[in-house]
Formats: C-alpha cells, structure tokens, sequence
C-alpha cells in the first residue's frame, strides 16, 4: 500500500484573492465590524475567513482581545504585499485587452548591425513615445541566428540584411529598405584618394567580407560580381559584425564592401568610395527586411510594423 505524504497547515496553498482582499480590509481598519460594513458582508463570515486564512499561513496575522485588534510582527509584513497583489490582480483585465490590441506586453527583436545604423534607432524612438507598455528586448543576432531564433520561438521577429528579392523562404516578410554596396577601403591607399574611381582598380585588392553562411545571398552576389569581369575574389579574412569588417579595413588587411549606411561608421583610417562601373558592369545592391513567423505574429509586433514603409 502506497503512503500518502502529510499535509502540514504550512504547506503553501493557492489562496483566493478575496481572502488577500478581507485581510487587508482588517488590517486597515483594525475593527471587524467595521472591515465587514466595508466589505458589504456581516461579520461572522470575515472572522471565519480570517481565521481560514490564519489556518492556511501557519501563523497569526492579528492580535485580538474584547477591545482591540493589532497586527502581528507577520501580519503587519504581509500588509504591503497583499495590497501590491490586489493592485496588479485589478489591472490584469486592463494589460490582457492591451495585449490582445499589442498596446502592452513583450516583444523580441532582432537585428544586424546595419539596422543598427539608421532603420532601427528611428522606429525604436518612435515606437517607444506612441506604445510605453510594450516592453521592447533588442537582440543583435547575425541572420542566421535570427533564422534559428525565430524557429525556436525565441524572437518574434528579426532585421535581416539579403540580396536582392531573397529574403529567407518560407517566413512572412516585409521589406524596409534598399541600398547600394559601397567599397571602403584603407585610408593609407592611393585607392582612397584616386580621382576616379574604377571597378577594375578594386577586383584585385585583398577582400575582408562576411563569413557566407552569415549572408549567403550576397556573398554570393559579391561574388558574382567579381567572376562576371573575370576576377577571383582573394579573401584576406573574414569577420562576422561590420564594424569589425571596416576596423579591418582602417588596418589595411583589405578593402570591403559594405551597405551604403555603415559610411554612418567613420572609423579613422577609412575612406568610404563609390566605384564606376563600366557598360555590362554592375555593382550589387541588398535589402534590409523584417522577418518573422506568419503563423505566430504577436499584436505588438503588427504594432510595430505599422512603422514600416508602405
């Protein structure tokens, strides 16, 4: 025959938010009669009732004699936190219609680090004056930490930087800026001051990039771009966050290219150039866009989304 565990009066218990509501209605009136008249009930039934609750803590919460009635050292401590409990248990109706509208609550976003450089800050700003409550959680994540976040449920949704038309499949996505590639290039060469400027004078340079399982799309269009006029990129090293990529380049490990708003990034000892292009010739662009899971979008996320340009 299987023994059954004891139970103890200070076993703790799940206790009804009335109880919380009568104790401090004694407390603060320090008369039972005149708590009941309070509480629109008689006062058998809140004796009962603080008696029940006495019986559940394990202690007494009030010192009573025929002529007076005093909190006890315990009850006097609970005061505080019972009438915080009722308070936040009042507003809970209010923040669960404001969540259900995305006026409050959480929301997870990722980004990269261009985002960072002009998108972001701006909606961040904007966001945070017209919804206070929404508890807004930043994370700077590589895009396919972002992918790997957002199928763990871990994000709500991500800034992620691609090529051209290849935003990641099989999300919901909605696009929030285009760009142009600049080249940086090291502040010491005679690349940062040549009047013009041309592709060709680039192709053979040392390239510091972005590791491809980052941002496969425009690694791959980089790439492209350099097989299309005959070159084979020479990789000198490759760095995950951009602004590492150009404190590589102020180094002269190589030149970069890199979206147009990291020039926002001026790093000493690096000269951010457009190249000319000759016909036939072109130089690849990229897009920024927000990405997320269509089956589980949160309220404050469609919030937030009503910053995006149309």
């Amino acid at each position: 025959m299987t023994k059954q565990p004891s139970t103890d009066a200070r076993t703790p218990h799940l206790i009804e938010l009335r109880l919380w509501r009568q104790f401090v209605a004694v407390a603060e009136e320090l008369h039972f009669s005149r708590a009941a008249q309070r509480l629109n009930m008689t006062q058998p039934p809140l004796t009962q009732a603080i008696a029940q609750l006495e019986a559940t803590l394990g202690l007494r919460l009030f010192d009573r004699t025929k002529r007076s009635v005093q909190l006890t050292a315990a009850g006097a401590a609970l005061v505080p936190e019972a009438r915080d409990l009722l308070a936040r248990a009042s507003a809970l109706p209010v923040f669960a219609r404001a969540s259900a509208d995305g006026e409050a609550g959480r929301l997870r976003l990722a980004f990269v680090s261009t985002a960072g450089f002009d998108v972001l800050p701006r909606w961040v700003r904007a966001f945070r004056e017209q919804h206070p409550k929404v508890q807004l959680e930043l994370i700077e994540a590589t895009g396919d930490v972002q992918l790997e976040a957002i199928g763990r449920g871990e994000i709500d949704a991500g800034f992620m930087l691609h090529s051209p038309g290849f935003a990641p499949p099989g999300l919901a996505c909605q696009l929030i800026a285009r760009e142009s590639l600049v080249v940086a290039v090291p502040g010491q060469s005679a690349l940062a001051t040549k009047g013009t400027l041309a592709l060709k004078d680039l192709l053979d340079q040392p390239l510091v990039i972005f590791p491809r399982r980052i941002l496969p799309s425009l690694y791959d269009a980089i790439f492209a771009m350099y097989h299309a006029a005959g070159y084979l990129p020479c990789v000198a090293q490759e760095a995950i966050q951009m602004q590492t990529i150009v404190n590589l380049v102020s180094a002269g490990i190589g030149v970069a290219w890199v979206p147009d708003s990291v020039r926002q990034f001026q790093r000493p000892g690096v000269v951010y150039r457009e190249p000319a292009v000759a016909k036939g010739q072109g130089v690849p662009g990229c897009e920024t866009s927000l990405v997320w899971s269509a089956c589980v979008a949160s309220p404050a996320l469609s919030r937030f989304m009503a910053f995006a340009p149309g």
